[in-house]
């Protein structure tokens, strides 16, 4: 290939990528087929129409295209775990509800935190989840469980960080949780506080220590109230 079509791809790359970014799927698709076209094994570009075909609901053309990089790179790590997730989809079906944006995961002191989910989902609820896809807390009397938007369990936060969020959300705060990364057997999400309630005004809603939060808390900690309530008091 010319350094003139190697220049043109690049650009043309780039715009596939920014396409993808804003969401504009259908886009995207035209843009990495022109790619093909002059490239046809361009591993990278098949790559990104897989995911193309996958977010407009088009799975059997995203495992063909998946496959196709396959044959020219057994190894690809990202279409054999594309292929992997999209197994037992139909078309139509996706739970994608926003494109993976590398701004959604800075991190923020005492407002942000990563983890990885205890007690997991179906494998087939999973599958249909993508880094990037927005996703919801359902609090409950003991426990935090996270739901996909139409309602799906996906999993549960930790024990003690459910005990120390719910309080928080009867005290007033709000997040946003987003899928960090995702496969058929476990989730980790991003957990990002956006509204802090006037009396939290000094109080993080996450530890600036770096703890591994545990999937077992003695019931006491979990249950009692009051305990929880002066943890929090502790911290402002």
């Amino acid at each position: 290939m010319s350094s003139i079509f190697k220049g043109m791809n690049t650009d043309l790359a780039q715009e596939a990528i920014s396409l993808a970014l804003s969401g504009n799927w259908q886009g995207a698709l035209k843009i990495n087929e022109e790619i093909l076209k002059e490239n046809p094994s361009d591993v990278d570009a098949l790559n990104r129409l897989a995911r193309a075909y996958s977010e407009t609901g088009n799975f059997r053309k995203a495992k063909e295209t998946a496959q196709k990089v396959l044959k020219i790179d057994p190894f690809n790590t990202i279409a054999t775990k594309s292929i992997e997730k999209w197994k037992g989809l139909k078309k139509g079906e996706t739970y994608s509800q926003k494109p993976s944006n590398p701004h959604y995961f800075l991190e923020e002191p005492g407002k942000t935190k990563i983890l990885t989910l205890i007690h997991a989902g179906s494998p087939k609820v999973l599958a249909k989840l993508d880094s990037g896809d927005e996703i919801h807390l359902n609090t409950h009397s003991h426990r935090v469980c996270v739901q996909t938007v139409n309602g799906k369990y996906i999993g549960r936060l930790p024990d003690d960080l459910s005990a120390r969020l719910r309080k928080l959300i009867q005290l007033g705060n709000t997040y946003q949780v987003i899928v960090k990364s995702v496969n058929t057997h476990e989730a980790k999400i991003f957990i990002r506080e956006t509204y802090r309630a006037p009396s939290l005004k000094d109080v993080p809603s996450f530890s600036a220590e770096r703890i591994d939060y545990v999937s077992f808390t003695p019931p006491e900690l979990v249950h009692n109230k009051s305990e929880i309530h002066v943890e929090v008091e502790e911290e402002e």
